[in-house]
């Protein structure tokens, strides 16, 4: 059957428009193989699966499942990224199509890029296959015919957890006319394709907004093309909650409107064709670009008592229906009657079937009983399945079974100690069935593995430093502890961290925004406080941040007994002229300065050259949404299962240096960079204003100023997903120079504007020679100390804390607090 066909060019001779289908999973049992290129080996099919020919919107079986061919075009990586997370491990396949058109019969070299084993077909006939792990590329040869040549690519993988899956395919010697087609079912291939030219150049204004507030979708000032077109929005599974038909053309904007309809969500502004396209012509491209909605107003200054935020943090999660934690939460609330039975059972046959990141749900499980027990709504079956449940599962990973769950990292470890003290404690003498050991060995081994976990916290920090993703599931353990140990030494240790992890957050948050640097992080929780999974947190505790959908620890702890002592709470609040803060834990010394205006945290001299994975080096805060960082990319997805991504974490680690409000970061990338770019996170919409002059960047909020420059020079993205959003640099050698200024030391944002550009800032290579806006003398390289004022400054051997409130050596036995006359003294023995 012949297609009507979508015609592209290659870009730098890459093919950057396909046709792909999957990824399809097959679970594993526990015969399969754990090694993963043994278990694709094993599994490995000759033929392609393939039985009908390609097209968009036709679909193809595998197995019992229909798998759809979708269009897919490549952004500026080049890659076809499928990237997912699997919670339970399976075999996971995936196929990219395109056909090769050509002139004249040619022998071609391409060059296949895959991070895992792949297989080539050339006009459905096997070329090749390569076998590897970790993204590389290979050359192969093929001769291909004049006119069309079919590619037929599948990519094999286990799926375990964050499971990258990607394909970038590469022909330089092609000739300049050579095009890439793409069969579609569409029957006006040429109207879809200008659709699809038109929609790529629009970009949404606000990408998080809060509910009330307008979405506003803009077109630019040069866009070549105009159309009528059909905008919505929409939820994952594409259900419309608002709809229009506005034109397309140059400098136009749509205000979207007020969703005061949605609740707190990501949702899609959609861009389709008209309804009279899409339904009659079957034309059915649809661009979507995501947009944040929140619900609750941002708290930047404290407010109320504790009991009454308890009960605002409790009515927030109790409304959600975000599974059992909002049923938790109306247990908490005494809602008996309106406890969802369903959803306590799913969280139950997540864990049955040990999901990665079932102990999130089994501490709460256990807690519920605890907290509860008289609870009509868990009456005598769903307390049987619960027991049953408890004694079958898996505690540690030296015990028996295969499956995705991970141990090894610290919120998952102290998350596994707490679940088996429980468990143990609540089933002392029966058996559990995975290890068959009872419940008093069970406690046991969780008490020795937890004090250990403690004791290291303790005394010398996290190697998760500051993270505002897993500091919420570390809580969510040690609430649990602090209440429900019987064993009076792990209660009164869990505690303790837990007074330590708020100091923490306390002295590395500026007016709710944890905008520390983090040893581990993801994109929103990086983009805006608001998404933060600790903003909940930190409103509950001292009435600064928002309650949003990260609901896990905010209810274990609004459920819990724990006090915090009113001592970290007033730091939190603290917001003094100036406070220099330096820390030391483990594999990291970081720096943080905070005025009552601006926050900036860096960690100094952090592994520089090293790959990355999600480490959050430095960021400037503004505000809860006015936040500013670089970071170099190794593809341009923002998906959590991309570790690094486009925003969070680094491909190679840079050299930062800081001295207050002042920083130095120096980027080395190999010459071979997939990027080959590093880049500024610079929303420009969460400024009060902004500047682009002479190489500078400056943006203003409120009375906080911020003032970035490249050596390599800086350009203001206004395309893709990231316009008006992103500031990049194009270079493998690159030095990146941030300061930060405020009206009283500074004037207006004019006189700081015109005080930065005068002063004596030396980029050569990888050095750096400036002046800052307040008077001193910085210099620093890729190799070599950091001189301020011709002083060298420590960038390693801090202490564990040294700041105003405290100062503790690394490690540590005991942290005295102090503030005004109050002593907080935290023990660690």
């Amino acid at each position: 059957m012949e297609f009507p066909y979508l015609e592209y060019e290659l870009q730098d001779g890459f093919v950057q428009n396909w046709l792909v289908a999957g990824p399809y999973v097959e679970p594993l049992s526990d015969d399969d193989p754990g090694d993963r290129l043994e278990l694709i080996r094993r599994r490995h099919n000759p033929i392609a699966e393939i039985h009908s020919p390609p097209a968009e919107l036709g679909s193809f079986q595998i197995g019992e499942q229909k798998l759809k061919w979708r269009y897919h075009r490549c952004l500026d990586d080049h890659l076809v990224d499928l990237s997912s997370f699997y919670h339970l491990r399976g075999h996971l396949r995936a196929w990219a199509y395109c056909r090769l058109s050509l002139p004249d019969d040619q022998n071609v070299t391409l060059e296949l890029f895959t991070n895992a084993p792949a297989d080539v077909w050339l006009n459905m006939e096997h070329v090749h296959r390569q076998e590897h792990f970790g993204w590389q590329g290979v050359t192969f040869k093929l001769a291909l015919q004049a006119g069309d040549n079919e590619i037929l690519v599948r990519l094999e993988n286990l799926a375990e957890r964050d499971t990258p899956l990607m394909l970038a395919l590469r022909a330089d010697d092609l000739p300049p006319d050579a095009r890439v087609r793409i069969p579609t079912r569409t029957e006006y291939a040429a109207r879809r394709q200008l659709l699809e030219h038109i929609f790529e150049q629009a970009y949404v204004e606000r990408r998080i907004v809060r509910k009330g507030n307008k979405i506003i979708l803009r077109w630019p000032d040069d866009l070549d093309a105009r159309c009528h077109y059909r905008l919505c929005i929409q939820d994952h599974l594409e259900r419309t909650y608002v709809e229009a038909l506005p034109e397309a053309e140059p400098s136009a904007w749509v205000d979207i409107g007020h969703p005061a309809r949605l609740w707190e969500n990501t949702y899609y502004v959609a861009l389709l064709p008209r309804p009279e396209e899409y339904y009659e012509r079957d034309i059915r491209y649809r661009r979507a670009i995501p947009v944040h909605v929140v619900d609750n107003e941002y708290s930047d200054a404290p407010y109320g008592d504790y009991e009454e935020r308890r009960r605002e943090a409790l009515e927030d999660a109790a409304r959600r229906d975000l599974g059992l934690y909002s049923e938790i939460a109306r247990l908490a609330l005494g809602r008996h009657d309106q406890v969802r039975k369903d959803a306590i059972r799913d969280a139950l046959a997540g864990i049955n079937l040990r999901r990665d990141c079932s102990d999130f749900d089994l501490v709460g499980i256990l807690g519920m009983l605890y907290r509860y027990p008289d609870s009509p709504a868990l009456d005598d079956e769903l307390k049987q399945e619960i027991e049953e449940c408890v004694l079958n599962f898996k505690y540690w990973h030296d015990e028996p079974g295969r499956d995705a769950m991970c141990y090894a990292t610290e919120n998952h470890s102290i998350l596994f100690h707490t679940c088996e003290i429980l468990a143990g404690q609540l089933y002392p003498d029966r058996r559990f069935t995975n290890i068959d050991r009872d419940g008093r060995w069970h406690r046991q081994k969780g008490e020795r593995l937890a004090l250990e976990w403690l004791r290291k916290r303790g005394r010398t920090g996290f190697t998760e430093w500051d993270s505002n993703c897993y500091f919420e599931e570390d809580l969510l353990a040690l609430s649990h502890l602090a209440e429900l140990a019987q064993d009076e030494q792990v209660r009164e240790m869990a505690a303790v961290v837990m007074d330590k992890m708020f100091l923490t957050i306390a002295l590395n948050s500026f007016k709710g925004a944890f905008g520390s640097t983090h040893g581990r992080t993801y994109v929103p929780h990086i983009q805006s406080a608001r998404l933060e999974s600790t903003s909940g947190i930190s409103r509950l505790m001292w009435g600064m941040g928002l309650f949003n959908r990260h609901i896990r620890g905010t209810v274990a702890l609004a459920g819990s007994k724990y006090e915090l002592p009113f001592i970290i709470a007033d730091i939190a609040a603290d917001l003094p002229e100036e406070m220099w803060n330096r820390e030391q834990h483990p594999g990291v010394n970081k720096v943080t300065y905070k005025t009552p205006d601006y926050m900036l945290c860096s960690a100094q001299d952090y592994n520089p050259g090293e790959k990355g994975y999600q480490q959050h080096i430095w960021q400037a805060t503004l505000s809860a949404d006015a936040v500013v960082f670089v970071t170099h990319p190794p593809s341009m997805s923002e998906s959590n299962s991309r570790r690094p991504n486009f925003w969070a974490g680094n491909a190679v680690l840079p050299r930062v240096a800081q001295w207050k409000d002042a920083l130095i970061a120096i980027h080395k990338l190999p010459a071979d960079d997939w990027m080959g770019f590093t880049h500024a996170y610079f929303p420009t919409p969460a400024f009060d204003e902004y500047r682009l002059r002479e190489g500078w960047a400056f943006a203003r909020w409120r009375r906080a100023y911020l003032a970035i420059t490249a050596a390599r020079g800086i350009e203001l993205i206004k395309r893709g997903p990231a316009a008006y959003y992103e500031l990049r640099s194009y270079g493998t050698e690159n030095v990146w120079i941030c300061f930060l200024g405020n009206t009283p030391r500074d004037g207006s944002f004019a006189d700081f504007q015109r005080k930065v550009l005068s002063l004596g800032v030396d980029l050569q290579g990888l050095t750096a020679r400036c002046e800052t806006p307040h008077g001193d003398e910085l210099a620093f390289g890729w190799k070599g100390p950091f001189t301020v004022n011709g002083r060298e400054q420590p960038l390693s051997g801090f202490k564990h804390y040294e700041n105003p409130y405290c100062t503790a050596d690394f490690p540590t036995e005991v942290i005295e607090v102090r503030y005004d006359d109050y002593l907080l003294r935290l023990h660690f023995e």
